[in-house]
């Protein structure tokens, strides 16, 4: 494994130094799947068809809403070449299956709930989500994690002073990424970030080093902000807005990161005994900073992943997939798995009342550091104090379940 590994980085090297020297027409929906299930990139893991009559709470659903977030995925799946292969569990489609629902979709009324509801059922077939000991076409769809986010609001200056001292950095000219995937099968999904030092790849500095200053001087900060705590946690929901002193608001969002390992900070601090696995949510590891700040300082270089930021124009939180999220609608997604636009049935519980079921039609637009598994999402709340409870709080148990397209095919 290690010769592979030096082999391979020794031919991502030599590309890299190379590299730095040069710089419609409609369809109508086919019959649905003949076979009940879809083999996954995960021999663990596989879909099995069933129908919209199954999905709990699908009929009250607001349709309309989960429509539009769609029509903006479409966007983007529009312009894919028709021959593009999904990824992850999507693999059996590619994007000329598409192009006929995103053209319907383009026409549909978003205020009229019950046609977007019939415009899901015309064009797509659901399929649950096995893993694990499940088989058959009667097994139940396999459970897991699903958590919030939000665009965090910060407060900031064009330039350093002594109340604003914390940088929000720019994508650095010397932070290099690949897609190993490019270089072997094996290695298909992974990436790998670095920096050249003396014409050979190393990892890119962690946070502690970025956090002393190794990259001072360099012109990168956007701008700065007025608090550390601030500044890890729009880190960890990747976009937010400014306020800045000169009464104007920037937004900015995820432009890089470092390439180092994602680690929780809710971990460390169970780790440490200062919070109990029980408690810990974004409210109370704020409110633990909060209480102890001298401690921060400790705290913070701990986490050796780093994000960077680039200004966003408009008024939307974009996310991975290029196009705005759509508050309680989107969710961001492990694309090892689960293609970016595809529409997801989502049940699980309401962060603000566990007794209270959340079942909704979900678009598959953004990924997360943190999203990692064939069942794991992150609910993109919005903006605001309101949007910042939701996802703060929620830690829900749950399963989705994928909708493709009737087009697809299907294996014999």
């Amino acid at each position: 494994m290690r010769t592979a590994v030096q082999s391979l980085l020794s031919t991502l090297i030599f590309v890299l130094i190379l590299g730095a020297c040069t710089e419609t027409k409609k369809h109508a929906p086919s019959s649905p799947p003949s076979s009940t299930t879809l083999p996954t990139p995960d021999v663990a893991a596989r879909l099995s068809a069933t129908t919209f009559r199954a999905l709990p709470g699908w009929q009250a659903d607001r349709h309309g809403d989960a429509l539009r977030a769609f029509v903006r995925s479409c966007a983007r799946l529009l312009k894919r070449s028709s021959n593009r292969k999904l990824k992850g569990f999507g693999r059996q489609t590619t994007a000329k299956d598409w192009w006929a629902p995103c053209h319907a979709a383009a026409g549909m009324s978003k205020a009229n709930h019950v046609a977007a509801r019939w415009f899901f059922e015309r064009w797509f077939t659901p399929y649950k989500v096995l893993t694990g000991q499940s088989s058959g076409p009667s097994s139940g769809p396999s459970m897991g994690l699903f958590t919030g986010y939000y665009e965090a609001e910060l407060k900031g200056s064009w330039q350093k002073t002594k109340r604003f001292n914390v940088p929000i950095y720019a994508k650095p000219k010397n932070l290099i990424s690949a897609d190993l995937g490019q270089f072997s099968a094996e290695w298909k999904g992974k990436r790998i970030s670095g920096r050249l030092r003396n014409n050979k790849l190393v990892p890119y500095h962690a946070r502690r080093e970025i956090d002393r200053g190794i990259l001072r001087g360099q012109g990168l900060e956007l701008l700065w902000v007025d608090s550390a705590a601030d500044a890890f946690f729009l880190h960890v929901q990747g976009s937010g807005r400014i306020r800045m002193t000169d009464g104007r608001t920037v937004r900015v969002g995820f432009a890089a990161k470092n390439g180092r390992p994602y680690v929780a900070i809710g971990r460390v601090l169970i780790k440490r005994g200062a919070i109990s696995k029980e408690n810990v949510s974004m409210q109370s590891i704020r409110a633990w900073i909060a209480a102890h700040p001298h401690k921060a300082s400790e705290l913070f270089p701990a986490i050796p992943s780093y994000i960077f930021f680039r200004r966003l124009k408009g008024t939307d939180t974009v996310g991975a997939m290029g196009v705005g999220l759509t508050p309680g609608r989107s969710l961001a997604i492990d694309r090892r798995y689960v293609p970016l636009g595809v529409p997801l049935w989502l049940e699980t519980r309401d962060p603000l009342n566990a007794r209270q079921p959340l079942n909704r039609l979900m678009i598959a637009q953004d990924t997360g550091s943190a999203i990692k598994g064939a069942v794991r999402g992150d609910v993109f709340w919005g903006f605001g104090a309101e949007a910042a409870r939701r996802a703060g709080t929620m830690k829900s148990r749950g399963t989705y379940y994928l909708l493709l397209p009737k087009s697809a095919c299907c294996p014999s």
